[in-house]
């Protein structure tokens, strides 16, 4: 099975859609079109956390991605949480995230309490979760993203 990265970055822009595509080139991504799926983890599937992507493939094809975005205007702070939990090391597993205009201890307890009751819901013995969280200051003036993202593999042709 392949690798699952997950990569997180932030950053400030003079429009709400130029601080998005910054803080997606911040977690080396902004080249691609993002395809979005919901949160499940697939058993025998690797999950890497990595910070910033590397390499994924040509410019314009497509990733796979499990997304937590947020964006405000300044004054303000962004904050952006992944989390995830598996059925041990290999098994299946969710992703779940949080964003919007708050502290990093705030999306993060969103995220938890969300893996909690995904947990709830399925027939799997879940160990501890983990997560990442992406916070950012936006000044006046300025729009503010914070993105983390679960890439699923490599980048895929969009033609």
């Amino acid at each position: 099975m392949g690798t699952i990265r997950i990569v997180r970055g932030s950053a400030s822009a003079p429009t709400e859609m130029a601080a998005y595509d910054a803080a997606l080139a911040a977690a080396g991504i902004c080249n691609y079109n993002l395809v979005p799926v919901s949160s499940v983890i697939p058993e025998d599937a690797e999950v890497r956390a990595v910070g910033t992507a590397p390499d994924l493939g040509p410019v314009g094809e497509k990733l796979t991605v499990v997304e937590a975005r947020a964006t405000v205007a300044g004054p303000g702070r962004a904050s952006a949480a992944l989390g995830w939990v598996r059925e041990g090391e290999t098994g299946p597993g969710l992703f779940y995230e949080a964003a919007g205009e708050a502290d990093a201890d705030d999306v993060r307890r969103r995220v938890r309490e969300g893996l909690e009751a995904g947990g709830d819901l399925r027939e799997w013995d879940l160990g501890e979760p983990d997560d990442r969280v992406e916070t950012a200051s936006a000044e006046s003036g300025t729009y503010t993203s914070a993105v983390v993202l679960a890439i699923y593999g490599e980048s895929e042709p969009i033609l």
